[in-house]
């Protein structure tokens, strides 16, 4: 009994000694387990969508290692640009769009168009107004309007990352676009404009312009041009694809079209421009070019 007495004074006098140090230890051990769990749940991801594709290496034309069907759960590895490296439940690794990964809403179909970024460029802003229409009205206040109509159909229907020059009337410095597509890591960048003629109603029509003849750009502005033409008013006038010496376009390392929808400054040509209809049938033909262009590119590769 004096035995057993004496452990009890022995392990009472340790745990009265040491019982601040103890408490401490489990704190930080539980800590660190929660901490733990927060980061494994951190580094996982459900996908919400159906149909996701994932690729051997990050881009739309990298050759398919499948799809991700909507409730996977997948492990993120890595991120380079907008772009997530996963690894599934059956340990493959591939790489994702990470837009679509995080996207809620569902798309009726995902095509290579779903897995590009886009850099959409609504010509001139702030104090730079662009051409000005009989009555005054400026090209920039139009430019906008219409990206912002091809931007909402892209993302909403097609599932595209797009990035905006401006969204807002500012200025925007020429040679910072070019720039912010590398940055973005753009694949396709697209600039919309309105044309002026030397004298007021002189001169109607649309172009499709492209700098450099080769890497895609010419191509991607004649898909366009055939896609509008048939769309157009039969009194607008189609003066094709032509190559075009603007900065935005001749410094551009991705496949790149400025796009003059008619002359502001002819009032045949502003009724359209300012009608959101026109703007609207715009908007809703240029994808359906992207995507032939874009399969022609998966095809290649």
């Amino acid at each position: 009994m004096r035995k057993l007495g004496y452990i009890k004074q022995i392990i009472a006098h340790w745990l009265v000694r040491f019982w601040v140090p103890l408490i401490i230890t489990a704190g930080l051990l539980l800590t660190a387990s929660l901490s733990a769990r927060s980061l494994i749940k951190k580094e996982q991801t459900r996908v919400r969508i159906s149909n996701v594709p994932i690729h051997q290496e990050r881009g739309y034309h990298s050759p398919s290692l499948g799809v991700l069907k909507q409730s996977e759960q997948v492990n993120l590895l890595g991120k380079q640009g907008a772009w997530y490296h996963v690894r599934r439940e059956d340990e493959s690794v591939g790489w994702v769009a990470g837009w679509l990964l995080d996207r809620s809403t569902p798309l009726k179909r995902v095509t290579p168009l779903s897995e590009i970024t886009i850099l959409l460029d609504a010509g001139h802003g702030g104090h730079d107004v662009g051409a000005l229409s009989n009555g005054g009205q400026s090209e920039k206040t139009y430019t906008l309007a219409m990206a912002q109509q091809v931007r909402a159909i892209l993302e909403q229907e097609y599932g595209t990352r797009v990035v905006m020059t401006r969204e807002v009337d500012k200025f925007v410095n020429l040679p910072d676009i070019p720039k912010l597509a590398e940055q973005e890591q753009a694949d396709l960048f697209l600039s919309i404009h309105f044309d002026a003629a030397p004298e007021s109603n002189s001169a109607s029509g649309f172009t499709t312009y492209y700098y450099h003849e080769q890497g895609g750009a010419k191509q991607l502005a004649s898909l366009v041009n055939l896609a509008l033409a048939p769309k157009m008013p039969r009194n607008l006038d189609n003066r094709g694809a032509m190559r075009g010496d603007f900065l935005v376009l001749r410094d551009s390392k991705v496949p790149a079209i400025l796009l003059e929808n008619g002359f502001i400054n002819s009032d045949h040509d502003f009724n359209l421009i300012s009608s959101m209809a026109y703007r609207q049938m715009i908007a809703k033909t240029i994808p359906t070019a992207l995507e032939q262009f874009l399969n022609a590119q998966v095809q290649k590769s």
